[in-house]
């Protein structure tokens, strides 16, 4: 059995150690409200019709309490089963007051020691988890009174009040811890492409530089070798500085993936004519990459299989559940079952380049291909709180 009330993305390292110290905290106080209760019931033995049955609920609060500290202290023992014992447990022993101490009791047996229960559904599900445990006792007090008091509406409200409220910062902390942790990842990787960068310049781009000035020596051959040297370094280059080049990322970590789009204009070989939409369209930085990718992949085999000066066309449509990208060109068209041969080989330029990263994206690659040309329509779907307004 699972309840999931977060995304699950929040269940990752920095959110999971946020819960961690929560739980510590709230065993501390399951502790306390246990000796409160424990102390009342003494001092208010000769209130129970049952004594008895009120030392057996005692028993119970106290042995419940030490496997309610040992079941929260292990993230993988949060489950569903532990938080819905807890909470019953807690309404059990409210019902059994009525039966033990008469119908006109004052206080419940257990007080507030069903706090613990109460307080461990806020965290674990945050604002929604401690409304529902919240509802769920403040019914069960209502329907074991015969008169509701001022004093007990107040308790009542505290709760109905404090365990979404306390669930909320639980939410909001945890969120926070997760955006950090996704920040300093983020930096991270940024010194680790400048690293890179500086890597490649030094060596790479160095050694195109130097067979694009020197390739023309080397006769008709040289002189496209210098060509194809000089494309690479400009593409190598490119791709240094697309970091830069794209719009700025949002607090969520997203990208302008028309910006993306549009530098797939620069490009030589093929001939390449971007449309996308007037305005920014944002998708997860990681997303755009791969998308991005994806339809250079395409422009590649333009180049390849039609001609360097072949012109090529790509469309950027945001159609607001979905993305799509369309990369269209005008050659003969690709061969019947030349792609299956093509996987077959183990040339998988296609499959791994193309289709492999749109169904990482959990998107296709649909492809029309004829006399007409050879037509790419890359979607990405836009998870629902992505959706464009």
């Amino acid at each position: 059995m699972a309840l999931r009330i977060l995304p699950p993305g929040w269940r990752d390292a920095a959110a999971v150690a946020v819960e961690n110290r929560m739980f510590r905290a709230l065993a501390l106080l399951r502790v306390v409200l246990l000796v409160n209760a424990v102390a009342l019931n003494v001092v208010r033995r000769d209130n129970a019709q049952v004594p008895w049955a009120l030392w057996l609920c005692v028993i119970a609060m106290v042995g419940w309490t030490g496997v309610a500290l040992w079941g929260y202290a292990a993230p993988r023992r949060r489950r569903a089963l532990l938080l819905l014992l807890d909470l019953a447990v807690a309404v059990a022993l409210m019902l059994l007051t009525v039966p033990i101490k008469g119908d006109g009791f004052r206080a419940s047996i257990p007080g507030f020691w069903i706090m613990g229960a109460l307080l461990a559904w806020a965290v674990h599900w945050r604002w929604r988890g401690g409304a529902v445990a919240a509802v769920v006792l403040i019914v069960t007090d209502v329907s074991m009174r015969q008169e509701l008091t001022q004093t007990n509406y107040g308790h009542l409200f505290l709760i109905g009040v404090g365990a979404p409220v306390v669930g909320y910062l639980c939410e909001s902390l945890q969120r926070m811890a997760a955006e950090r942790d996704r920040a300093e990842r983020e930096a991270a990787a940024a010194g680790e492409r400048a690293r890179l960068a500086r890597a490649v310049h030094d060596g790479v781009l160095q050694v195109l530089a130097l067979t694009q000035r020197r390739g023309a020596e080397l006769g008709p051959a040289g002189v496209e070798l210098a060509r194809l040297a000089g494309e690479q370094e400009g593409a190598l280059r490119a791709l240094i500085r697309q970091q830069d080049t794209l719009a700025p990322a949002t607090a969520t970590g997203d990208v302008d993936l028309a910006s993306a789009v549009e530098e797939l204009g620069r490009r030589t070989r093929p001939r390449v004519s971007v449309v996308t939409p007037g305005v920014p369209v944002r998708l997860p930085a990681a997303q755009v990459a791969e998308l991005v990718a994806a339809a250079g992949a395409c422009l590649d085999n333009v180049a390849a299989h039609v001609g360097d000066d072949a012109p090529a066309w790509v469309l950027l449509e945001d159609l607001e559940d979905r993305v799509v990208v369309t990369v269209r060109d005008e050659g003969p068209g690709i061969p019947p079952g030349r792609l299956e041969e093509a996987a077959d080989a183990g040339r998988l330029g296609v499959t791994g380049s193309i289709r492999g990263r749109l169904t990482d994206l959990g998107g296709t690659a649909e492809l029309a291909t004829g006399a007409f040309g050879t037509e790419w329509e890359l979607t990405v779907p836009r998870a629902p709180e992505e959706a464009a307004p």
